[in-house]
């Protein structure tokens, strides 16, 4: 199966299926010297793991990682990393009723017609586990940026049409739903009982905002930072929609409006807005990258719902096992991780941009 792998010089490959023994990915380009420990990797892995609030699936897995390569003495050591998580707690079982039949809005259909076969178990490689793999690998990448004095802050902007109208972090840690808001946490709350109790879920928008940055990432062509970005994203699942900045709101202003001015102090340039989201022809401004995905509602309902099996008859379904009535609150670390992934590729990428960069790095090691 090709499309497993993202990235170039930090280069990310996952592996393995909802049901099956394991989970992981290899990640390649990690620098040496690098403090890394498993503990690091647990406390990303600890944010997306089920079983956490009523609003995630039951199934318990505790998603305990294993580096299995790359690390020695608390360190990387440049070589690929290889880390593993366990399945534990799989029910293959929940899914007997459903062998030969699609489920709406997932990748049954598609996967058939592609590969002539599917592991109806869970969604197999299309499963929402696979982003185990995704997670700990953003945690390095997350540990890189770290050290260039990067930070990601990734947050639920709303749920349904239930918004947030302030960004609080001990709000946003004290409620199940990563909102930094608590007055909209607990209306998102409500609703969620509300759909739970009509057997249905819901769907949100998760917002990114990256500090640090330096201007210049990212290229003016095909490789853009935004396009760059917009491709890790979209590759999640559930996502169905990117905007940075403005985003489509900015179709509804001017140019007089929506342009940033440039200020400076006499030593650096800044912008007196932001509306560009921190990204200008494709590059990377200096400002904040603050950008949004749309997350789907969660396709496995209770509802009964019309469908066609293997065979092409018209049928009814309804799908029963362990499922999230809203995939949004868990997705959170995801958007996260795939951030960090692409702005470490970026500022590897940005290296070479210069030629006196590359003469000044290697003089500096005579």
């Amino acid at each position: 199966m090709a499309g497993s792998t993202i990235g170039t010089q930090f280069r990310v490959t996952t592996w393995g299926e909802s049901h099956g023994k394991a989970l992981g990915a290899v990640i390649d380009g990690c620098p040496a010297g690098l403090e890394l420990s498993e503990e690091d990797i647990q406390v990303y892995l600890d944010r997306r793991k089920p079983g956490q609030s009523r609003f995630t699936t039951a199934r318990g897995e505790g998603d305990a990682v294993e580096i299995l390569s790359g690390v020695f003495e608390g360190a990387t050591t440049g070589t690929p990393i290889s880390v593993m998580v366990r399945n534990q707690d799989q029910h293959s079982k929940d899914y007997s009723d459903i062998a030969h039949v699609y489920r709406p809005g997932h990748a049954d259909y598609t996967f058939m017609e592609k590969y002539g076969f599917r592991d109806y178990r869970g969604g197999g490689r299309s499963s929402g586990r696979e982003t185990i793999g995704r997670v700990a690998a953003g945690a390095i990448a997350g540990k890189i940026l770290e050290t260039l004095g990067i930070s990601i802050f990734t947050y639920t902007k709303s749920i349904g049409d239930i918004a947030i109208s302030k960004v609080d972090v001990d709000a946003m840690d004290s409620n199940a739903l990563c909102m930094p808001d608590a007055e909209a946490a607990k209306k998102a709350e409500a609703y969620l009982e509300e759909c739970m109790n009509k057997q249905d879920s819901a769907g949100g928008v998760i917002e990114c905002v990256v500090q640090g940055l330096p201007a210049g990432l990212g290229e003016p062509v095909f490789e853009k930072l935004d396009a760059e970005l917009a491709k890790a994203m979209l590759s999640i699942g559930a996502v169905k929609g990117f905007e940075m900045g403005d985003g489509f709101a900015a179709t509804r202003g001017n140019g007089s409006t929506n342009n940033d001015a440039f200020v400076s102090d006499g030593e650096s340039v800044a912008k007196a807005t932001n509306h560009s989201g921190g990204v200008l022809g494709g590059m990377s401004d200096g400002s904040d990258l603050v950008f949004r995905v749309a997350v789907k509602p969660t396709p496995s309902i209770s509802q009964t719902q019309r469908t066609v099996n293997e065979e092409g008859e018209n049928v009814e379904i309804e799908i029963h096992g362990r499922h999230d009535p809203i995939i949004v609150p868990r997705a959170v670390v995801v958007v996260e991780c795939m951030a960090a992934i692409t702005l470490v590729n970026a500022l590897y990428a940005n290296q070479s941009s210069r030629l006196e960069w590359l003469q000044d790095f290697y003089n500096k090691q005579e």
